[in-house]
């Protein structure tokens, strides 16, 4: 079981500089199967440790911990200057996912746009096969949660976030909550209850993207854009829903690394429910 003072001494040992996870092991008198899992339960929780195997697929495969220096984001000054914009950013239209798209390599990336009177989940967009995919982990940015309520085809999306969770799969989310969202997330912590395991972590945020991040392998952008045709009856205003896809290792290590900026720094959504649900209602006599 990892407990804190455990969790710790990892930390500490790390922090100095990279291990391996025999040196783990060793330090904290457990065997290198404990160890690894120890240290993969941190890397999802925190977010403070990451890994790079060496070797990999062989016998003498060697798996290494380093600390993930979240404060140190940026590899380049156009980062630096996209995550300074990000962080200004409180809703989808202060920034657009296209300009971090533009500078990935463009084998490892592909977008598509779909126009909708009104935003539904389609096959094209497959979110659900994406989701699936998942062995690990899914961070997710998202606005007010609305997607808990939708479905694709026949099957609704929190159905499958609930077959993530019980694959022990970790979901961590960013998003507001407030009046308005407070039900769609209280539906997402539900199913923590319903498996009697914490998988779920939400906490509030204003920021501007729409997007969900799966295995440190895949990242998804959905931008909404309207553009006016001019037609017989006058100019008509049409929705258009653009998706971007990113699948750059070094833009996917970046991206985790800009919402667990944000993540630490945010308040658990169960803190702000009991806030919300601390103010009282007062019904003026007429």
């Amino acid at each position: 079981m990892l407990d804190a003072e455990t969790t710790k001494k990892i930390l500490d040992f790390v922090y100095s500089k990279p291990r391996s996870i025999q040196e783990i092991a060793q330090h904290i008198g457990k065997n290198w199967r404990t160890a690894d899992t120890y240290t993969e339960k941190i890397h999802k929780e925190q977010g403070v440790l990451a890994f790079r195997t060496f070797r990999g697929g062989t016998r003498g495969a060697l798996k290494i911990v380093y600390w993930n220096n979240v404060e140190k984001i940026h590899s380049s000054d156009f980062q630096e200057r996209l995550f300074k914009r990000i962080e200004s950013s409180r809703t989808k239209e202060d920034f657009s996912p296209f300009d971090i798209y533009q500078y990935v390599d463009e084998k490892k990336r592909s977008a598509f746009l779909e126009e909708q009177s009104e935003y539904h989940i389609t096959e094209t967009q497959n979110l659900i096969g994406s989701l699936r995919s998942a062995a690990s982990q899914v961070m997710i940015f998202s606005g007010n949660l609305s997607w808990v309520n939708a479905q694709q085809g026949r099957k609704r999306i929190i159905d499958v976030f609930e077959e993530l969770a019980d694959r022990n799969v970790v979901i961590k989310i960013l998003c507001r909550v407030d009046m308005d969202s407070m039900g769609n997330v209280e539906k997402m912590l539900a199913i923590n209850h319903k498996l009697k395991k914490e998988m779920i972590e939400i906490r509030h945020s204003e920021q501007p993207f729409r997007a969900f991040i799966i295995d440190d392998t895949f990242a998804r952008f959905k931008e909404v854009q309207w553009t006016t045709k001019q037609t017989r009856a006058g100019p008509e205003k049409r929705q258009h829903y653009i998706f971007y896809e990113i699948r750059d290792e070094d833009w996917i290590e970046w991206l985790e690394k800009v919402f667990w900026s944000i993540f630490r720094t945010s308040i658990s959504a169960q803190k702000r429910i009991g806030d919300i649900n601390s103010i009282r209602a007062i019904k003026n006599k007429k």
